[in-house]
């Protein structure tokens, strides 16, 4: 099984500039952001075929405008299909915050599992989001007020519903059970649909779905304590050392001429401006160390192990620039806006956290190894009502879904697996 361990990626450019909120977004592979998506398709088995589904604008609507339809992409491979006369199941991919390329290479566990099931495989990419955007590209649709209030999670899942179901009477598979898999985003997606539309799927595998992550439900910190809990199992030197790290950034960059210290000392590919665009790119790099902590790799043990392995005599920013050489490579200078340029993914995420997915990530003092940055609401409702003119609805998804109650939200789904 290849479905990552944690469910975040990075903060966006959109969130942290123009919204002046560090709402990540989710995501199961660091590639969505940092790659091409094309580029991906080249290691695409020839067992997967794409198809295109004359899909639905509006499903809750009945004004002219929801009759419009968008091509939306949906990916089938037949290898290990036992037939729809053997009953043998549907395992239904559904496609998350980004182009559903990368998932076909990424994604083992439907390929994994498919011949002991002798299960048919289906990939749906998510409306919006790469060969499935309407009106043609994802800075149209966002550009548009009315267009893209269609671009929501109870949409996308009723999306997911009406092509199983057409898929199921196209290949008389009716008899077929259909068990639904997402990871992160797709894994709250994948536990919805089954509370949402139980009569379409027997059963939901929600890999990394922080479902709870919304209102005061699961603490503040709750993310950046796992990021912390990593590093700190790794070298509790090298959390001692990131933690430190944070004040004297700030100590070097009120000095004179120490933003240009900086510059040099981090080999900067244009000037600091403000120590926050160091700060920004170093939590970043653990962040992200701490999602795709996985084999071979460990890039946590990448990082701490640049930081630990500093000659003796090295002061602490020293040794922080190991942890980036050890994890970024021995690079002639480094990009600090690496991890911010905006793409498709980051846009939609951005318009998706002002909307309904407004998850309250932040941490206090002294409560993780990085600097205090608690979720503020009121200058989160601000900035999202600056940018896009619309008001979040914070409460949206505990309504719609559920969510207070672990218990009891866990009992409602049932058939759902967590992991």
């Amino acid at each position: 099984m290849k479905f990552l361990p944690f469910f975040f990626l990075f903060f966006t450019v959109i969130c942290v500039s123009a919204i002046g909120s560090n709402i990540p977004r989710l995501g199961t592979f660091q590639e969505t952001i940092l790659r091409d998506p094309k580029a991906s398709t080249q290691n695409v088995s020839n067992d997967f075929q794409t198809f295109y589904y004359n899909q639905t604008l509006d499903h809750f609507n009945y004004g002219p405008q929801s009759y419009k339809t968008f091509q939306q992409r949906y990916v089938i491979s037949f290898k290990y299909w036992g037939g729809a006369n053997s009953s043998s199941p549907i395992f239904a991919y559904l496609g998350a915050e980004a182009p559903l390329d990368f998932d076909l290479t990424g994604i083992g566990f439907l390929t994994e599992n498919a011949p002991q099931f002798k299960a048919l495989i289906v990939y749906i990419e998510h409306r919006y989001y790469g060969q499935s955007i309407p009106f043609g590209s994802m800075t149209n649709a966002l550009k548009k007020k009315r267009l893209r209030g269609y671009f929501n999670s109870a949409q996308a899942i009723a999306d997911y519903a009406e092509v199983l179901l057409y898929l199921k009477e196209k290949l008389s598979a009716e008899s077929s059970p259909v068990i639904v898999i997402g990871a992160s985003y797709g894994g709250m997606l994948a536990s919805w649909f089954r509370l949402k539309y139980p009569h379409v799927a027997l059963g939901a595998l929600a890999s990394s779905a922080p479902i709870l992550y919304f209102e005061d439900i699961t603490p503040q910190n709750g993310y950046f304590s796992i990021v912390t809990k990593d590093f700190k199992e790794v070298s509790k030197s090298c959390y001692e050392t990131i933690k430190q790290s944070w004040s004297v950034i700030d100590k070097v960059a009120a000095q004179s001429n120490g933003l240009s210290y900086l510059s040099k000392n981090f080999k900067t590919c244009r000037q600091l401006n403000r120590s926050s665009e160091l700060k920004d790119y170093l939590e970043t790099i653990y962040t992200i160390a701490a999602q795709y902590n996985h084999p071979p790799t460990y890039p946590v043990t990448v990082v701490c192990g640049g930081i630990d392995g500093a000659p003796n005599g090295t002061d602490i920013l020293g040794r922080i620039f190991m942890g980036v050489v050890a994890r970024r490579g021995n690079m002639s200078c480094y990009d600090i806006d690496a991890f911010k340029y905006p793409t498709e993914t980051s846009l939609g995420w951005s318009w998706q956290t002002c909307s309904e997915m407004v998850m309250p990530i932040g941490r206090g003092q002294d409560d993780t190894m990085f600097p205090a940055a608690p979720f503020d609401l009121n200058s989160f409702v601000k900035g999202c009502e600056r940018y896009y003119g619309v008001t979040p609805r914070p409460h949206w998804i505990t309504t719609y879904y559920g969510g207070h109650g672990i218990r009891e939200h866990i009992q409602q789904c049932s058939r759902c697996v967590y992991c």
